[in-house]
């Protein structure tokens, strides 16, 4: 995989891990500032749990592409990056079509830009 690709993967999975954090131990706190346009501010305690439960999940995204630093086979590796990095650009099109267009530029769009770096070798 080439040095670009791996930079793109690094900061996709950093950002998992930012959302893991802020979802499932700063939901009331940095989750009002990151969605204070999308959310009233009274629905943030109510929501704990679901966002922690989402933060999970997010956490499982970033685990699955760290764990492409640690494969020596090139093809495994490609594969594995390609089932995550997609994984991570639908969640960001479904958020951007239901929640908010900036999920597109936060999330998908450097899922998709590390999807094309893998794919040039």
């Amino acid at each position: 995989m080439n040095v670009i690709a791996t930079i793109l993967i690094g900061f996709v999975a950093f950002e998992h891990l930012y959302i893991l954090w802020f979802e499932m131990f700063a939901w009331e706190t940095r989750g009002k500032q990151i969605f204070k346009q999308a959310l009233p501010a009274e629905l943030f305690k109510p929501t704990k749990g679901l966002a922690a439960n989402q933060g999970l999940y997010n956490g499982f995204l970033a685990a699955g592409l760290i764990w492409t630093f640690f494969i020596s086979d090139p093809a495994w590796k490609a594969y594995i990056a390609i089932f995550f990095l997609s994984c991570v650009t639908i969640a960001g099109v479904y958020g951007a079509l239901t929640a908010t267009r900036r999920i597109f530029y936060v999330q998908a769009l450097p899922a998709l830009l590390a999807l094309i770096a893998v794919h040039i070798r």
